[in-house]
Parts: C-alpha cells; structure tokens; sequence
C-alpha cells in the first residue's frame, strides 16, 4: 500500500503566493516576525522588496495593510491566527472590515494541531470571529492543494478575505484532475443517504475515515468538503439534508460561531434536521502532539466514527 502524501495547509499557502507573483504584480506580504512559520519565506526569499516584516506588532500590521490596499495593492497579511485574529480584532474589524478594503488575511497555526505550543496558542475562535465581521469571505481549506486553490481565488476576489491554515502536515486529498475552486460551492466527496457529515479543514480527511468504518457497519454516510464557511454554500447542504434527514458537522475549531453553527442557522431557517456537532465542545486545548489532540478531542477518524455510530 503506498503512503499517503502529505503536506501542511501553511506549505501550500507559502508556495501559491510565490507562484502566483508574477502573475498578481500588486501583490505585497506582510508579516510579523513569523515568515519561516507562516511560510512566507518563500516569498521574501523571491520577491525581498514586495515583502514587509512588521514586527510584532500585529494591530499595526493590519492598518498598515489597509493603508497599501488604498494604493491599488493586494495585501496578504500574515500571523498566527491566535494574533490575526485574536490579537489585532478590532483593527481587523475597523480598518479593513468596515470600509471593506482588498486586503487578505493568512492566518496560520490554527486549531489544537498547533500541538505543544498549548492553548495560549491554539486558536480554535478564529472562525466564529471572522464570520461576524459583515462583507468577510471565511475559507479554511482541507488540504495544501486546496490551499494554493484558495489564494488565488482571494487573489481574483476584491473584499477582505480570512484563510485559515494549519501547522501539522495532513494528507492530500484533492490531486485530482477534476478538482475545481470556487469561493462559496461545497463539494460532495462521497456520496451517501444515511448521514450527512459536514467538514471543514483537516476534518475533512478524518470524516472520509469515519464513512469508511460507517460503511463497514451498514451505515451510508455523504460527506461535504465546506472550505468557504462564509459565504455558506446553503445549496449542497439542503440537498443532502433533504435527502439523509441527519447533519454532523466536523471542525477542528469550537463549536459555537464556527462551521456547526453556520449549518445549524442554514437549517434551523429553511430544513430543520437533527444536527450533532463535533469539535471543541466549549473548551480551552492543552500542550500536545497535534495526533494526541486530535485523538483525545474525538477528532481523527475513530472518535468521529465513534460520535456518529453512537448518536444514529
């Protein structure tokens, strides 16, 4: 059996923009004193005089970036999303929000995968943060292919734009030659009419796992690839609602404000079905390897297959 490739969110983040330079001349990146971590470097390494190191300073980081998206540039703005999104929320909100400017934000070591840097650093409240912020395109995608899919697609899109990417290396999924990207649209990645599981980021990988032992136990279960949670793609959702009578959604995130209860408001209005959650169930992570997180949260394969089997 060959082994599975895999590679981190953040990687393929780093290699699109550099990639994609050349092609997006008024593409400029910011960081703050983190471009090794974020990847960055690949840029700052070709591009040294279209790459900005703000420090540590993170609300300066922000404005400044809206100041170069008035000038006609497009911005990424880079950091930990615990900083880019925690730290420097009201600049976020304020400078680049409210007056909807094209600046994107590259918000890197998201989740409990951050591992042993604890909970002080384990963002697991960017989502729900972002999303409350009005004109906000949220994407947090499954794999380091659709991550490269996700920058250019924040690259061809004017307004602000949040990325959510993560630190541990996560198989591939989506090398395949019929693999299309477009801000707002679901994929089916199995097909199923039993369950309906709904995932966003690295769970996507295990919720394919969990189908696996599910169809083992008779159990048919369609899976959905949501890597923009703002806007929701309503459509993909109804239709497998409709279809299962039964949602769970999977995110290595809280589940209050993120990808759950953006499902959750879509149903509740228009197709109310039972839903169960799967994610932080209202907690702070701990320091960690980022697979013991993941197992001891319930968030690999076996724990969503445990949580689906036991709720149906």
């Amino acid at each position: 059996m060959s082994e599975v490739k895999k590679m981190a969110t953040r990687e393929g983040y780093g290699n699109a923009l550099k990639e994609l330079a050349e092609e997006f001349p008024d593409l400029v990146v910011l960081d703050a004193d983190l471009a090794a971590a974020t990847k960055t470097s690949v840029f700052r390494k070709a591009y040294p005089d279209r790459h900005i190191d703000c420090g540590i300073a993170e609300c300066n980081m922000m404005g400044i970036a809206a100041g170069l998206s008035l000038v006609g540039k497009i911005p990424f703005v880079s950091s930990f999303a615990m900083f880019a999104a925690g730290r420097a929320f009201e600049q976020v909100r304020n400078s680049i929000g409210y007056p909807h400017l094209n600046v994107k934000i590259g918000a890197t070591h998201a989740g409990i995968t951050v591992g042993e840097d604890g909970a002080s650093h384990q963002c697991n409240e960017d989502i729900a943060l972002m999303r409350t912020i009005p004109g906000m395109v949220v994407m947090c995608p499954a794999d380091a292919v659709e991550a490269k899919a996700a920058v250019r697609a924040a690259l061809e899109y004017v307004g602000p734009v949040y990325l959510r990417f993560g630190r541990a290396p996560v198989p591939i999924i989506n090398d395949r030659p019929d693999y299309h990207f477009e801000i707002g649209k679901g994929t089916v990645v199995r097909e199923g009419t039993d369950v309906t599981i709904v995932a966003t980021g690295i769970c996507v990988d295990s919720s394919l796992g969990a189908a696996e032992k599910l169809a083992a136990d008779g159990i048919s279960a369609e899976v959905i690839n949501i890597c923009t949670i703002k806007p929701l793609d309503e459509e993909i959702i109804l239709n497998s609602a409709g279809k299962t009578g039964k949602v769970v959604t999977v995110e290595e995130h809280s589940v209050i404000g993120g990808l759950g209860s953006a499902v959750c408001d879509c149903l509740c209005a228009k197709l109310p079905v039972p839903v169960k959650k799967l994610g932080m169930q209202d907690v702070f992570g701990e320091s960690g390897s980022a697979a013991a997180l993941v197992e001891k949260y319930g968030l690999d394969a076996d724990g969503v297959y445990r949580s689906i089997k036991a709720w149906i």
